[in-house]
């Protein structure tokens, strides 16, 4: 497998009901590199940038709405294979749907409220991580104990 970057987003209901801490574990213990992490409130304008892919579509208002409504955690991660590494451990878009154990399986209910985003390509991860982080913002770094991981 080839070392990838994605990002993840920790959606507002994510956020709201304090499952940060145990999504960046997963993520982590999974042996995941956290390059990147910031809280934000997404504005309109990155919102619409983020889901221009679905721009015209029915579920494309209610994408911006929700998005928008309260604060988010942007990640920037590395490894190999990361993208689809991190789409398995996030689990079926309909939380409802999402088998026991993925992040979506044990924290969503829910299309709507699916508690995550992740990249789904290497075009969409390399898009979507310059909405959410400068180029500078991205850290270079070696982990010390990275032949154990």
């Amino acid at each position: 497998m080839a070392n990838e970057r994605t990002l993840v987003l920790i959606k507002p209901d994510g956020v709201m009901k304090r499952e940060i801490g145990e999504i960046l574990t997963r993520f982590e213990r999974k042996g995941l590199k956290i390059i990147g992490l910031k809280m934000l409130k997404v504005t309109i304008d990155t919102a619409e940038r983020h889901y221009s892919v679905h721009k015209g579509k029915p579920f494309y208002g209610s994408l911006i709405e929700y998005i928008t409504s309260g604060p988010v955690i942007a990640i920037a991660m590395e490894g190999d294979g990361s993208i689809a590494i991190v789409r398995k451990m996030i689990g079926s878009t309909d939380g409802a749907k999402a088998e026991p154990g993925t992040i979506r399986g044990d924290f969503s209910m829910s299309l709507n409220y699916n508690t995550v985003h992740a990249s789904d390509s290497k075009e969409s991860a390399d898009y979507e991580l310059l909405i959410f982080f400068s180029k500078g913002e991205l850290l270079e770094f070696e982990m010390p104990d990275q032949k154990y991981i």
